[in-house]
């Protein structure tokens, strides 16, 4: 039995989402709070399993809360908002950075005609989450401080060169990861590098202005028939395929089909493998699923260099793991790891 606690200001919100936990025999919610410090002693006392966690409540916000569970007592925290007005998905963002493992949109009424399927996503959400293995986070003094990043050199054998491109795949956890992998590298690295993330749509923007306080090499959200420069990080917007031409423009496309990720790690890899072949560089990060990792493998037979996360580092060793099993990564690297690859990337091509 999954152990759940609701962390939700609005009583009305609260017993939705305790009717929507009820319909399911593996979950038992153990506890409802409305405040983060009311949380924070429920989790010192109780020891859920899950937290799912509001945004904005009076007393103490659902970002500090976070923060103070994570250095404490840890235990997998899913960040459930309403709102995607800027001051919230920052801090939703911010939440995430802080050790929370994904962020989802509150379930809507239950006459709307997606309520099943968004409240069985968020269920489904929670399961999962259980299942993760989280650890203390230790509490920084500014949430736009770098990550201090141990200078452990890559294996030797690694020998990249100057890549045309670098890919990258990342799912739940990714906020947290992302900060590590990116901390060292600037507007000197030789290639572009294009990402997608995985995350609720209305929260790609603000992943992207919290990630300009915190990296020293430009971001931004694609834009179609951009132009990719190297030493410039670009990430897939809401809704949208993103691709790259052999020129370097960026194509941005509807999904072909409905279901499944948009934007997609797996569509990203092959528009690159396509454009780019074996002058690619091709990493996937933490995150639950498989999206990316036969394409991976398809990068990875044309030649170019591939990196799995090592399962150690992964907050979720999903869709990392999926590649590494069916030989999709040419070298399986820690967070860290692959933070100093990039780095030494850069340093061999000034």
């Amino acid at each position: 039995m999954i152990k759940l606690l609701i962390v939700e200001d609005s009583k009305v919100v609260s017993e939705y989402l305790q009717y929507i936990f009820s319909q399911d025999k593996q979950i038992e919610v153990i506890g409802t709070v409305t405040t983060g410090k009311q949380a924070i002693d429920f989790v010192k006392a109780n020891k859920p399993d899950v937290i799912t966690m509001d945004v904005d409540m009076p007393e103490m916000d659902g970002l500090e809360a976070t923060r103070q569970i994570m250095s404490t007592t840890p235990v997998p925290i899913l960040v459930v908002t309403a709102s995607r007005n800027a001051r919230e998905v920052n801090t939703s963002i911010e939440a995430l950075a802080a050790g929370a493992l994904a962020v989802v949109e509150k379930p809507v009424g239950i006459n709307h005609p997606k309520a099943e399927e968004l409240s069985r996503k968020l269920v489904n959400l929670v399961k999962i989450m259980s299942e993760v293995s989280v650890v203390t986070r230790k509490r920084r003094v500014s949430v736009v401080s770098q990550p201090t990043v141990k200078a452990k050199t890559p294996p030797d054998q690694i020998n990249i060169g100057k890549p045309s491109i670098v890919a990258i795949g990342v799912s739940s956890g990714g906020p947290q990861t992302l900060q590590v992998v990116l901390s060292k590298i600037s507007h000197n690295f030789p290639a572009p590098i294009l990402v997608v993330q995985h995350i609720a749509p209305g929260f790609i923007s603000g992943l992207v202005s919290w990630l300009q306080k915190i990296v020293n090499i430009p971001v931004s959200v694609a834009q179609p028939d951009e132009t990719i420069v190297p030493g410039h990080i670009y990430f897939a917007p809401d809704n949208l395929q993103m691709g790259v031409t052999p020129s370097g423009k960026i194509l941005l496309e509807k999904p072909d089909k409905e279901g499944g990720f948009c934007p997609s790690i797996a569509h990203l890899y092959k528009r690159v493998t396509d454009s780019f072949g074996s002058k690619a560089l091709g990493i996937i990060l933490t995150g639950m699923g498989s999206d990316g990792a036969e394409e991976l493998k398809q990068m990875h037979d044309k030649g170019a260099i591939t990196i799995a996360q090592s399962k150690e580092s992964s907050l979720i060793f999903g869709i990392p793991g999926v590649a590494i099993q069916i030989g999709a990564a040419t070298h399986v690297l820690s967070d860290e790891e692959i933070c100093m690859l990039l780095y030494e990337i850069e340093k061999n091509n000034m």
